[in-house]
């Protein structure tokens, strides 16, 4: 992962004034704060929502709508599973069950560690290698529960 910073009002609001100017500026504003502090803290909302002369309903409905923009920090890691139909024809539910009995957690939770969180997403363009997953922006593919305990293994030693 990336370093991300904790949540900063002051950095939020710089990164705000940099992207306000665009035409649609909300999303680039959403995704630079996600990318700076891994999430869309509650505190964001009223920030983005002064500075574009929206409101806060608004924003607070774009945050929600859109499935990656987290509501919490992530663990060090991100695990994304692939639930479309090819991966899902080629066995990403039993994949899903088998990480979750694993990790102990439940797509979109974050280990008692820390260490990983794990997410669905619906296609990652790997369809010819379904099942597939992305470990750290990384995308694998033919994902079997063998191979997931090699990356999840590979990605707490990485730790």
């Amino acid at each position: 992962m990336s370093n991300m910073q904790a949540w900063d009002a002051d950095r939020a609001r710089a990164r705000i004034r940099e992207l306000e100017h665009l035409p649609g500026a909300l999303l680039p504003i959403l995704h630079a704060l996600q990318e700076e502090f891994g999430h869309i803290d509650p505190a964001a909302a009223p920030l983005i929502a002064t500075a574009l002369n929206i409101s806060h309903a608004e924003v607070h409905g774009v945050i929600s709508f859109y499935h990656d923009f987290r509501h919490a920090a992530p663990g060090k890691h991100v695990l994304k599973i692939c639930r479309a139909e090819s991966c899902q024809s080629m066995g990403s539910d039993v994949l899903v069950q088998h990480i979750e009995r694993r990790l102990g957690v439940k797509l979109g939770e974050t280990t008692a560690d820390q260490s990983l969180t794990v997410e669905q997403v619906f296609c990652l363009g790997n369809c010819a290698l379904s099942p597939a997953v992305m470990l750290d922006g990384e995308p694998y593919g033919r994902v079997s529960p063998s191979v997931a305990d090699f990356l999840i293994d590979g990605s707490r030693r990485a730790q």
